[in-house]
């Protein structure tokens, strides 16, 4: 179940659920009211449990697992998007500077003092009623978090608006070559644009993208299925691939 359709969003799953792979293309503010929510991102794992509130930076990705606890109970959360046109408005009107290229981690964890407690309780009650929760309550409520946020500094994460740049082809691929995403989105996360990423890749691998990807993805599943004794339904999806009939058809054409 998930709840209203402002930035402000509430979920609750009753058994494992496995997110669509995704870009994080905005500031996530993320509460764990029960269950567990498994991060997967290019530098390795992040578990958020009940009680943690955390900050997901944007422009970077992720695949999210929700688990529900082992007692029984549900996975549920809140979850706030900062979008950047309100964090600009907000810097705009408290003449708060732009900073400079945010390079501290990609998740940070909040001290879960009394008023950001306070704060997620307060937006419980609108998910029995969605309709009260209207866009512009919704963007007081995100006024209401920015201010929260700035009170345990994290000013340097939220008013970096910077977009991604150009960097190294290779380092970003031999991280992220797990992550299904579109190449189109691959190609703005290493600051280019489609076609010139493809130009870029064939001149550093000597084939396509999407060859590369799923020869890297096959060649990473041998590895972990001969050495590591894993089992492919346990692998495929963490490897990027969309099904596991898919990863089952392609693998045996490639090592059977």
């Amino acid at each position: 179940m998930k709840g209203t359709s402002t930035n402000i969003l509430f979920s609750c799953v009753a058994k494992t659920k496995f997110e669509t792979e995704q870009v994080v293309k905005e500031h996530a503010l993320v509460y764990i009211e029960s269950g567990t929510l498994e991060f997967t991102l290019s530098k390795g794992k992040v578990i958020l449990e009940p009680g943690n509130i955390a900050l997901v930076k944007r422009n970077q990705l992720a695949k999210a697992k929700k688990n529900p606890s082992e007692e029984g109970f549900e996975f549920k959360s809140i979850s706030l998007f900062l979008e950047q046109p309100l964090l600009r408005h907000y810097a705009l009107e408290n003449n708060i500077k732009e900073y400079g290229r945010y390079r501290g981690d990609m998740i940070q964890y909040l001290k879960p003092d009394r008023f950001i407690v306070a704060y997620f309780s307060s937006l419980r009650p609108y998910f029995d009623v969605p309709d009260k929760l209207t866009p512009s309550l919704a963007s007081l409520k995100s006024y209401e978090a920015i201010e929260l946020l700035i009170s345990q500094g994290f000013e340097p994460l939220l008013f970096d608006f910077n977009e991604p740049y150009k960097i190294d082809l290779e380092r970003y691929m031999l991280e992220n070559f797990k992550f299904n995403i579109p190449l189109s989105e691959m190609a703005r996360l290493t600051g280019r644009s489609l076609s010139t990423f493809k130009r870029d890749f064939k001149k550093k691998f000597e084939t396509t993208p999407q060859r590369w990807l799923t020869a890297k993805r096959l060649e990473e599943a041998y590895y972990l299925i001969t050495k590591k004794h894993m089992r492919p339904s346990d692998i495929y999806y963490d490897l990027g691939f969309e099904n596991f009939s898919h990863f089952s058809k392609v693998y045996n054409e490639a090592y059977r």
